[in-house]
This record gives C-alpha cells, structure tokens and sequence, in this order.
C-alpha cells in the first residue's frame, strides 16, 4: 500500500495562557483530552507566540514567518496576496483545506467581512466572532437553520465582566468541533489540514452556564501583583492598569477587586474546559473514521491572556509570559513517540516547516521557521532547539504610538520600547514572576547593552529572505 501523507487536524485556542493545562500544573482546572495529547504526544513547554495580538500572530504562524516580514504587523491591517498559507502550499500538494471560526488576516470590524487571499482553504466556516449576524457568519446560519437566533440565547444580564454565554449545545465552540467532526468523516480518501479555530477563551468571559458551575470563584487563584509595581514599569503597564485596551469595549481594570477577579478566572477556566471537552469529541471522530494513527493533532494558541497579574487584563504592548508563552502540543500515532516533554526553546513561526517536513513537501525559501520534527520524532536532543525567542507589537491598536521587540533567552528577558526611553529587563532565574524590571538598575547596564544588542540582532535577522539572489551581482 502507497504511504499516505499524514492529516493535519490543527487546533487553535484564542487568548489562552500556557497554565490552563491540567498536565501542564494547573490542578484547578480540567482538561482530560488536552491531557490525553500530552500523554500521547510531545510536548513544548516553552513555546512563544510572535506577536500578543491576533492578526500578526496569526499571520506569523499560518506562513512561517514574523510580523514584520508578513508585513500584516497589525490588527486591522490585511495580510498581503502573495504571502503563502500553510493550507495554499499543502493543497499545492493534494490536500484538502478547511477551516472553521476564525482566520483574522484581515480586519473585520464595522460591519466588514475579512477579506480573504488565496489562502488555500476548500471549505471555509468562518466566523470571526460569535456574534454578528452577518450573512457571511457561519455560525450565525447554523443557529438560523436551527431556529434560534444568538441574540435569544445570550440574554443574561452581565455581573462584573462575568455572564452565563450560550448553551453547550449552541456554543461557537461546540459549532467549530461539529464542523471539523463533518469534515473528518468526509475526506477520509485524502490527506487533509483542518483548522479548528474557535473564539474561546477570548474574552468577554461568557461559558455556558453548565460550565459556569463547575468552579467555584472562592477555590480559584488571586492574580500576582507586587506592590507598587506599576511605579517600576513603563507608561503602557500604568495605562493599562487603569483601563485594560484604552478603547471603547476594555475593562477598567484598577476597580476589579480580588473578588471579582476569581469570578473572572473561573469563567476563563469554565471556557477552557468547554474547549478541551470538543477536542475529545473531535479525537473520537477520528478514532471512529480509523484515522487517528495517520493524524497529527495540534493544540496551541494564538497568544495569551493577563488575567489581572501584574494589574493587567487582556492584551496589548505586553510581553509577560502571560501574555507571549502558549500551549503547544501535538502528537502522530504512527510516528511521534509518546510522553516527550521539551523545554526547548521554540515559536509558533516553527509550525510551518515542522508540518512541511511531516508531510514531506519541501519548505518554501520564504519561510523562516525552524522545523521541530526531528526533535518530535526524538532524533535529537529535546531540551535544545533555539538559543532565544522574539516576539514584536507594532503599534497594534491598544496604544498610540506603542513598538516593542522582546527577546528572551533561557535566563534573561529584554523588552525594548521605541521611541521612548523605557523597557524591561528580567532575571528569570531569580524573579520568575517578572516583577522587578532591572531597566534603570546601574549593575546591569552591561547585560542590559548585550542583550539590547541581542535583540537588535533578531530583529534584523526576521527581515524577508526572499526574493532570491539570482547571482553574484
């Protein structure tokens, strides 16, 4: 019998930190089917989004490149028509494409619809956001044919960021997984990538009540704060405590009080689990369809969320573990062995060629990447992989005027903010919690310049590798 490339069922959270993961520490919260992947699969427990907003993140991880050299390095901004999608290069080699919830390469605000490129996708679901009721809203057909409109079901009054959100059985997310469980069932003849790509557990903070009662507020953990801490961080940091995102639809963040953030942890958490709930169902759809051994399964997120550590909600200029450090795990029956934890140092751009080489199609000179398979197939040493990770927010939609470039090694942190005399420097050895920014502190000013340097090197070195030399001048 020929080999069969591998599918590609590829999971996608929205703003879900990396410790809400039961394997993974958190014993408050529960996720059996996540858990069941690590148990099945290889896990990295450093792994680094590109961006802590949507759009550029997405577009890094979905093309293998960064931000910068996508040039969609902004929420609102649309990914340019040339740059090549994951699910475009694997059709270029007969496979089929689908997608459900969301995308957001594009901006979808004010009543417009993303636009889309040529971004491979078959079948295309999309529903960037449970609630408008565009014609183009996917989820929105599939509540119309079932007679209810989202409006009915979302009619519980909101307490403090916290509301009781649309029943299991008509939640965005539960639609996501019917999606890709209809999907699986019918291209088993062929390899295929879905992309599962549900709007949990972004906020608004909104499970379904039968979640909502699973955690009890009073059990959940208080945010980290250090006194006085925004006196040491920068303009962003002060700002955003007092109203997360600084625009119409944030949160005033300093009147939360620790009793209301445990109301809004455990909605957080109740979405997660709602989440990990429609993974099992779609895993059970591939053991039913005996597909699952020839299946790499992906679970991940585009980026994290505050929380209310360090007195910040949300997203935005931020580069917290928090808000840049994200789940990853996937496994492949057929060739993954089972178990590995890595605490290698890794970003999402590296998902590209790690899939690419899985399938067996050559990687594409524009990608920037590093492929993970050889360490997923325990070839090479797990604990090595990057000597840093970077990420970037370029003046996204949270603050006027806010650049930042990150980079973090295993020991160090370095938050550049340009344009203004401010950043952040950490100890992670010694201040793990990232509450005492050695910025200004005169006993590290040469460790701040190396690492400055360091960061100024990645930043140059993300920059595009295309178009090729055609020869020597």
């Amino acid at each position: 019998m020929p080999h069969q490339p591998p599918n590609i069922l590829w999971i996608c959270s929205d703003q879900q930190r990396y410790d809400t993961i039961h394997a993974l520490g958190n014993s408050l919260i529960r996720t059996p089917n996540i858990d069941k992947i690590i148990e099945n699969g290889v896990t990295f427990t450093h792994t680094y989004c590109q961006s802590p907003v949507c759009t550029p993140s997405r577009a890094s991880f979905l093309t293998g490149r960064y931000p910068r050299t996508t040039r969609c390095r902004q929420n609102g901004q649309t990914i340019p028509a040339d740059e090549r999608l994951l699910p475009r290069i694997l059709k270029d080699h007969g496979y089929r494409c689908g997608l459900s919830g969301k995308l957001h390469l594009s901006s979808c605000s004010d009543g417009k619809v993303e636009q889309r490129i040529d971004d491979g996708y078959d079948v295309f679901h999309w529903s960037h956001h449970p609630q408008p009721d565009w014609e183009e809203n996917a989820y929105q057909q599939w509540l119309r044919k079932k007679g209810v409109s989202w409006e009915e079901l979302y009619s519980a009054p909101e307490i403090d960021h916290v509301k009781p959100g649309v029943p299991t059985e008509y939640h965005q997310t539960t639609w996501c997984a019917e999606m890709a469980i209809d999907f699986i069932k019918e291209n088993q003849n062929q390899p295929w990538l879905f992309s599962v790509n549900m709007f949990d557990p972004h906020h608004a903070f909104d499970p379904p009540q039968e979640y909502l009662d699973k955690y009890d507020p009073a059990e959940m953990p208080i945010p980290k704060v250090s006194v006085g801490e925004w006196d040491r961080k920068t303009v962003y940091q002060q700002l955003d405590h007092q109203w997360a995102h600084n625009t119409e639809g944030g949160m005033r963040v300093d009147e939360i009080t620790p009793e209301l953030s445990q109301r809004i942890t455990a909605a957080y958490y109740a979405m997660v689990e709602l989440i990990d709930d429609q993974v099992g169902r779609m895993i059970q759809a591939l053991e039913e369809t005996g597909q699952l051994e020839n299946t790499i399964v992906i679970f991940m997120s585009d980026h994290g969320e505050m929380l209310g550590d360090h007195g910040l909600y949300l997203k935005g200029p931020h580069f917290y573990e928090e808000a840049v450090h994200v789940p990853l795990t996937m496994q492949w029956p057929a060739k993954f062995p089972k178990g590995i934890q890595s605490d290698a140092l890794v970003e999402l751009v590296d998902l590209v060629p790690t899939i690419c080489d899985a399938a067996e199609i050559p990687i594409e000179p524009q990608i920037q990447g590093k492929s993970l398979f050889n360490l997923c197939c325990g070839e090479t040493d797990s604990a090595v992989h990057r000597e840093y990770v970077y990420c970037e927010y370029t003046n996204s939609w949270t603050h006027k005027h806010s650049y930042g470039t990150m980079l973090r090694t295993k020991t160090h942190k370095i938050v550049v903010y340009h344009g203004i005399d401010e950043g952040e420097l950490y100890d992670l050895v010694n201040d793990p919690d990232e509450f005492h920014n050695l910025w200004n502190d005169p006993e590290r000013t040469n460790l701040k310049t190396d690492l400055m340097k360091q960061a100024f090197d990645a930043s140059v070195l993300t920059m595009d590798p295309t178009p090729r030399r055609l020869g020597p001048f």
